[in-house]
């Protein structure tokens, strides 16, 4: 169980570093952390049905100024591994990753807090001329103190493990763990909700309605569907605007002789 709370630990660090220090390439989405859980505890299927979940429900969260979103790196990857470990349904992995994500949202508002006072000291090293001490701040300790923020209580909820995972699911009341299974299903529609709200606009609410009635009365997939959007987006795209620059190419030739010729005629 060593091992494997080390690797996990290990991968909610690399999650974490994705968007920080790594560039982003999207590991820190619940997908993606998930499946690389999944493929650590040797179960891929059940780390994509729980990341599959949980990336729904996150889909619209995003950090806006001071306003922190709850960490779903860290709920997804200690819900997928309590998920794998206690061969549990991913319907019940949520009640540990909602929890855990609320927790991770508070320890980062605590540990950007801290990580402020860096900066005034990094500020201060570099009115000295002390510029690889301002690095080090920037860099290591930064770097150090988010990489310990996930590793500790993700190796500390696999290593004591599923046994004391359980146990305290068991001690949440029933009331509590049915509004957090409907919650987890109003969430991915307000995940939805918010990310529609970003995109939508008068031009674009028609391709919304249009997919929708094709997937309600067409009996077509969203596969299909995305098939066919796909091919709209390029026809409308690549196709029309070329075609539109062709049409208006012999008008442009005409205007520009005709402005020619006043031109010469006022000479």
């Amino acid at each position: 169980m060593f091992i494997k709370a080390l690797i996990i630990g290990l991968i909610s660090v690399f999650a974490m570093l994705d968007s920080r220090l790594l560039g982003r390439s999207n590991f820190e989405r619940p997908l993606i952390v998930s499946t690389l859980v999944g493929v650590a505890l040797g179960d891929i299927t059940k780390g994509l049905m729980v990341g599959a979940t949980l990336e729904l429900m996150s889909m619209g969260l995003v950090n806006i100024g001071a306003a922190v979103a709850t960490d779903m790196v860290l709920g997804s990857v200690i819900a997928t591994a309590f998920a794998i470990l206690s061969n549990t349904t991913a319907q019940a992995a949520l009640t540990i990753a909602l929890p855990i994500a609320v927790l991770g949202q508070l320890i980062g508002i605590v540990l950007r807090m801290v990580l402020s006072s860096l900066s005034h000291a990094a500020e201060h090293a570099i009115d000295n001329g002390k510029f690889k001490t301002a690095l080090h701040y920037h860099i290591f300790w930064g770097t150090l103190l988010y990489s310990l923020m996930y590793f500790i209580p993700t190796f500390i909820a696999i290593y004591f493990g599923t046994g004391v995972v359980s146990d305290l699911v068991k001690q949440i009341p029933t009331w509590l763990t049915g509004g957090l299974t409907l919650a987890s299903k109003i969430l991915p529609a307000f995940g939805f909700a918010l990310l529609m709200s970003t995109m939508l606009s008068k031009k674009t609410v028609i391709y919304l309605l249009l997919g929708f009635f094709i997937t309600a009365y067409g009996g077509l997939s969203v596969t299909g569907v995305a098939i066919f959007a796909v091919i709209l987006a390029f026809v409308l795209n690549e196709v029309l605007p070329k075609s539109h620059v062709n049409d208006n190419s012999g008008d442009t030739h005409e205007d520009d002789s005709g402005n020619s010729d006043d031109d010469l005629e006022e000479l």
